[in-house]
């Protein structure tokens, strides 16, 4: 019996436990997948599944019933050594590996995610509590990023040009960075590994991916998956780690000589701290930091369409995403109308565990999430917000649930206008004007993404020029694919992913060559 014809077969509710007291044990889940060997408790360091030096683990809870399924190797800053040791040599080889090879390992990692999709889906949704249709779509999204990154191999090219200086030539080569370190989040595992493993793998460059702490099992998956497909011994290495001991990790990776890259997403107070002991090895950083996105309706668009692109943007994952829509501005000309139509819509969303097939909003993934939550929305109340809808946790259960919130009455003073949300929390703010409305969707220090919805085309030039932000939603709130270039501006960060030329660089180094030439041309 697979996994998912198992799980079907279960009443699965917000609230029931499983097994032994509530608790998967690791070798009765493996033994319930299609493919058991996706299935890795170990870190991954030069192609070898080890502990930590420590021998010591740290749980994994499902955030749909708060209760411990499976454990990860607790790894420290006593592992960082070895492991970058390793791949610093691998990367001696890797590096001379012709593009086309790189290219046919990418392609068969790729194929392979695609094979163990089913079995993938179901570890991330353990983990980050995301209904298993949304799971499947991450896994959708981030295999972008493997084919793309598949075709960047072989088009990393230099140049070759006439100086002004007579009897000179120009050349200009590229080469791989070398050791690359990524420290990852959780509310995207495979997709936010992929999107920055396909471009260093392509480039030439070895990784060492940290995970979160929340989701080290679906990115053990992908080294399982990427030894499959050919890759040679300490190209990919993964090391997990507790919360306690991410920021020790995270430090050492940081600051090791050997590592000349560092990727991170997470949050803009974090993204600082990473910038900051990263300069003191001048080492090159991509930062993709937090968001508070601003999404823009006026009174002259599709309602209709505005709403659609909307519940897919914002309960997706519970609101737990960067590039979520944390403010809705809503022309005051259609504002109660377009609240009426998100209310009735939302109501229907189903909360509960992602296993089960008819969920179609999950549990937040921490329990720090419930907590700002709740601040947030008692915070919009006493500065006068009215909740319309939801407001609090899910009676009755374990597991990390918020009723889907719609608050209109939305003021800059509030909580939820400074703060990146990062829950099922929708906030509605009334503008009268253009300007007014570029005005606030811009007074933040974030500029990660921005959306709006028109039809007067003047104002959609004007609104692409005018909103701060690195991505701009175009009468689309889903503008985030691997041929995109992926980033923000401001306190979101800097440094691009995915997209053609721009993240693939962020890999490579540039060298320039000089030739002076005898005789005459």
């Amino acid at each position: 019996m697979t996994l998912s014809n198992w799980l079907s077969t279960l009443d699965i509710q917000p609230g029931n436990s499983f097994g032994n007291e509530g608790i998967f044990e690791i070798e009765w889940l493996s033994g319930m997948l299609k493919s058991p060997a996706i299935f890795k408790d170990k870190s991954y360091v030069n192609g070898e599944w080890v502990e930590a030096k420590s021998g010591k683990r740290f749980d994994i809870i499902d955030p749909g019933t708060g209760k411990v399924w499976a454990s990860a190797p607790d790894n420290d800053s006593e592992d960082v050594d070895g492991a970058v040791h390793a791949a610093h040599a691998a990367f001696q080889s890797y590096r001379r590996v012709n593009p086309r090879s790189r290219a046919r390992w990418l392609l068969k990692w790729d194929a392979l995610i695609r094979e163990n999709r089913d079995d993938l889906a179901h570890i991330i949704t353990y983990e980050t509590g995301k209904p298993l249709a949304e799971a499947e779509g991450e896994i959708e999204y981030a295999l972008g990023f493997t084919w793309w990154f598949a075709g960047e191999a072989e088009r990393i090219t230099g140049t070759v040009s006439q100086p002004s200086a007579p009897g000179r030539r120009v050349f200009t080569v590229k080469q791989p960075i070398g050791l690359a370190a990524a420290l990852v989040p959780w509310n995207f595992p495979v997709a936010m590994v992929l999107r920055k493993a396909s471009a260093a793998l392509a480039a030439g460059c070895c990784m060492i991916v940290k995970p979160s702490p929340e989701t080290p099992l679906s990115v053990l998956a992908l080294a399982e998956l990427a030894t499959q497909a050919g890759f040679p011994k300490g190209v990919f290495t993964v090391l997990t780690t507790s919360l306690e001991n991410t920021p020790p990790l995270s430090e050492a990776l940081c600051r090791h000589p050997l590592v000349k890259k560092v990727t991170f997403t997470g949050s803009t107070r974090i993204g600082k701290l990473v910038a900051k002991i990263c300069s003191d090895g001048l080492k090159k950083v991509t930062l993709e930091l937090g968001g508070n996105c601003p999404c823009l309706v006026f009174d002259d668009a599709d309602l209709n369409k505005a709403a659609d692109a909307l519940m897919a943007l914002k309960w997706r994952h519970a609101g737990q995403a960067c590039i979520t829509a944390n403010r809705v501005y809503v022309q005051s000309g259609v504002y109660d109308k377009f609240a009426t139509i998100l209310k009735e819509r939302t109501s229907k969303l189903v909360v509960g565990h992602g296993a089960d097939k008819n969920t179609t909003i999950g549990p937040v993934t921490t329990p720090q999430g419930l907590k700002k939550a709740l601040s947030q929305v008692e915070n919009a109340r006493k500065l006068g917000g009215q909740v319309v809808l939801g407001g609090g946790k899910m009676a009755g259960t374990t597991g990390y649930f918020f009723q889907p919130t719609i608050i209109m009455g939305a003021k800059k003073e509030m909580l939820i206008t400074e703060e990146e949300t990062f829950a099922p929390i929708l906030a509605l703010y009334s503008f009268d004007t253009e300007e007014e409305a570029v005005r606030a969707a811009n007074d933040t220090s974030m500029g990660l993404a921005s959306y709006f919805f028109t039809k007067d085309v003047d104002r959609t030039w004007r609104l692409l020029e005018n909103l701060e932000a690195g991505m701009i939603g175009m009468n689309t709130g889903n503008s985030s694919a691997a041929e995109s270039p992926f980033g923000g501006i401001k306190e979101s960060g800097y440094g691009k992913e995915s997209g053609k030329d721009v993240a693939i660089n962020e890999y490579l180094i540039t060298k320039t060559g000089t030739l002076t030439l005898d005789g005459h041309f």
